[in-house]
């Protein structure tokens, strides 16, 4: 029966049995399997988890090349700080930096996009061609960017990031609803 350990060899014994299959050896290597380090024969030393990182073909039983597989991993410290440096890389992937995306000059805290009717693409559309206008003229008129009109007209206003006082622009040059109040 094969004894199961958390990585300390000292739980009674010399250490002469494999710790996975229970096969007495006297080539035993420290092997990270699913977590937990064990002393390992040479033929569970393919379940190594640190040696399937490293060449996922999970190497053949005959490669016990140092007789310590760990990847320089002491254990339990070494897997908490690795966590640690995963979750700092999330975090600032989360928080990241928007200065790329921005338009400069915006300030979204003081114009932000109100909640739109589903249709609000359409009736901007045809306002303006009931009006006679281009796209182009409209945007010299209201002094916006021609891309943000072109955006609410597709429907993506929230995804380009056109801010409230477009809407509220158009809004008050049609006399038209946009808003969802």
């Amino acid at each position: 029966m094969a004894k199961y350990s958390t990585g300390d060899s000292s739980g009674g014994g010399d250490g002469d049995s494999c710790e996975l299959c229970g096969t007495a050896s006297s080539q035993l290597s420290k092997a990270n399997v699913e977590g937990a380090v064990l002393l390992v024969c040479p033929d569970c030393a393919p379940h190594d988890d640190n040696r399937k990182t490293t060449s996922d073909e999970g190497g053949s039983s005959g490669d016990s090349s140092s007789g310590s597989s760990g990847g320089g991993s002491d254990g339990p410290k070494d897997r908490k700080k690795r966590a640690a440096q995963r979750q700092a890389e999330v975090y600032d992937a989360a928080k990241g930096d928007s200065t790329h995306w921005e338009k400069e000059g915006t300030n979204y805290e003081g114009d932000r996009l109100p909640y739109l009717v589903s249709d609000y693409g359409d009736r901007v559309s045809d306002a303006r061609k009931d009006a006679d206008r281009s796209i182009s003229d409209l945007a010299d008129e209201l002094d916006v960017e021609e891309a943000d009109l072109e955006a609410i007209e597709d429907d993506r206003a929230t995804r380009a990031g056109v801010g409230g006082s477009v809407v509220r622009a158009l809004e008050e040059k049609f006399d038209i609803d946009l808003v969802d109040e």
